[in-house]
């Protein structure tokens, strides 16, 4: 999963990932509101990162499949460095663990929510913010409009 180089144009928006077979699912369902997580058919265990192959089973039947969108943030970080012009900071980094199933987690950045109110175990639930054809997976607190 590549990621692109940042954008010149000093827009502040991250490095957008280059979209490839395995991980083309994962971000663009936010165009249709679809946090798309890799799935074994076989063995049904959710794979994140995507991959082709099941790392549990060793299936080649993974296909992507709608997770709930829900989870809670089990670590975070708050960033205070701008990293490229434009670039509005303080900003959270989270790992969210998604609800469909223990362990399965992801990277994100938290939206909607102060930096000083963000804690282990808070609820929370995907936004997309899109940027060109891709629907970037932030999360935001549960109880958040």
């Amino acid at each position: 999963m590549g990621m692109a180089s940042p954008q010149p144009d000093g827009s502040g928006h991250p490095p957008l990932p280059e979209l490839e077979l395995d991980n083309r699912a994962f971000w663009t369902g936010g165009g249709r509101g679809e946090l798309l997580i890799s799935r074994c058919a076989a063995c049904r265990r959710w794979l994140h990162p995507p991959v082709p192959v099941c790392r549990y089973c060793l299936s080649t039947d993974v296909i992507s499949t709608p997770a709930v969108g829900t989870g809670t943030v089990f670590s975070f970080t708050v960033n205070h460095q701008p990293w490229m012009p434009g670039m509005a900071v303080p900003f959270v980094v989270a790992v969210v663990e998604l609800d469909d199933e223990p362990g399965l987690r992801l990277v994100t950045r938290l939206t909607g929510v102060e930096p000083a109110d963000v804690r282990v175990g808070l609820p929370v639930r995907v936004v997309f913010e899109q940027h060109e054809d891709v629907w970037l997976p932030l999360f935001t607190p549960r109880e958040a409009a």
